[in-house]
This record gives structure tokens, sequence and C-alpha cells, in this order.
């Protein structure tokens, strides 16, 4: 009798990606879909605000993920945990574009199977006198979990841009953040966020920086803060979620 065996690798990694099926999605602005996940199994991984999941496309140890490696795995920040009820929800904005990243939270439907990889990156809040945080739009998704975890005595600067005020992510917590408009603009370097964060009144010592979104914008800011405010790399953390003609990167 011939016996299918198993790839070692698979059995390796097994333990770190979890099945689930699609529970709810739903439109939280024009751009931003709400997807709920609700695991097969009890689920028990280490979790930190900020952090995010690496959804499975195509299963990347198949001859297709082999072939193509880039187009197997998107990754998508958690927007909330709920271990209790074995769920995990994302936020993910629907910018233009025909990645498959894109194609499958345009696509995805309640009933869906879905696999995910556990939690990971060093995206996520830490000890500091204040947190600033800055971004547009797909910045939200990471930003909203890290603020509402942070105590409502902690200092919190933050200035999130959007297209327009209908396009605004709804965020939670205490702390409320600075909105700002492109209208019509590019978000790519854009003049909107970086004027807002170099005007904004900051304290004179640094604190701990927070940036999102768009790869040059995030690259602007920070160099604004090491340049004209004396902040140490160290102290700036930079996530950027996407690049013009760039694919995966969050």
């Amino acid at each position: 009798m011939r016996t299918t065996r198993r790839n070692p690798l698979a059995r390796s990694l097994a333990k770190y990606v979890v099945t689930a099926r699609i529970s709810e999605t739903e439109l939280v602005t024009p751009t931003m879909q709400w997807i709920r996940l609700v695991a097969d199994q009890p689920i028990s991984f280490a979790y930190r605000p900020g952090q995010h999941i690496r959804v499975q496309l195509h299963d990347p140890l198949s001859l297709y993920g082999i072939v193509r490696p880039a187009e197997t795995l998107r990754t998508y920040t958690i927007w909330r945990f709920d271990p209790a009820e074995r769920a995990v929800e994302l936020r993910a904005h629907l910018y233009e574009g025909d990645g498959i990243g894109l194609r499958w939270v345009r696509s995805v439907r309640p009933g869906d199977p879905v696999t995910f990889w556990w939690p990971q990156s060093d995206y996520h809040t830490g000890d500091a006198s204040y947190h600033l945080f800055a971004g547009e739009e797909t910045a939200s998704a990471a930003f909203g979990p890290m603020t509402a975890a942070l105590a409502a005595s902690e200092r919190v600067y933050g200035v999130l841009e959007s297209e327009n005020p209908a396009q605004d992510p709804p965020m939670p917590g205490p702390h409320q953040f600075h909105r700002v408009y492109r209208h019509g603009a590019s978000a790519v370097a854009s003049e909107a966020l970086i004027n807002a964060v170099t005007t904004l009144d900051l304290p004179a010592d640094p604190g701990a920086a927070y940036l999102a979104g768009e790869a040059r914008t995030c690259q602007r800011i920070r160099d604004h803060l090491v340049r004209d405010r004396g902040w140490p790399r160290t102290a700036i953390k930079v996530k950027p979620f996407w690049a013009v003609g760039k694919r995966g990167l969050h």
C-alpha cells in the first residue's frame, strides 16, 4: 500500500499555523474593510497590540509557493484579539491596485476558510515619557489597538491623515488624534501629514515615535524627528505598510 509522506518542514511549522473561517465582514469607511476570523481550535499565542498575522493565500510549501514565494502570504495588523471567542479581527484598507492581498480583502465572505500564521513583529509600544503616532489610513489599523491599550493617563500625540472626513477611520480608546486631509493630493511623501507633524508642539525631550503607512512619508517624518528635533533613531519605530510599485509590504 502506498503511503503519503508529509513534508517534514510542514510538520515543524504546523504549531505556528491556525486554521479559521471568516465569520463577518463590514465596511468601516468607504475604503476600509473589517474582517473577523474565528479559529477552528482554541488559540493561545502571545500577542501585543500592533503585531500582525500573515494570512496564507497560497501554500508556501506547495510547488506554486516554491516557484512564486512572494505570492503566498500577506500581512495584516491585528485590530482585536479575543482568545475566549477564538477570534482575530483585522482592518484592511481598500487602496487602488490589484495585488493578491487586495483581491482577498475585496472578495472574502463569511464562511470562507482561511489559514494564518501566528502574530509577529516588534511594532508595539514600550515604556516612554510620551508617545507620538503619525500615519495615514493604513496606519490606523495598527494605531487603534496600540493607543487603546495605553492608559488614559499616558501622554499621546497622534496625527492621522485621510483623503477627506468621510474616510476618517474611527479610533478606539481615550486618546484623540489630530486629523488632517489630502483632498486629492498624493499620499506619497504627503505634505499634509509631514507639515502636521513638524508643527506639533511636542515636549523638548524625545519620547517614543511610531510611524506607519506610506514608506516615503514615514522616512521624511523620521528624518525630521532626528534632524530637527534631535531624536535618537532608536526612539523611532517605522512600519512602511506600502510603497508605490512594491507588493507584499503589508
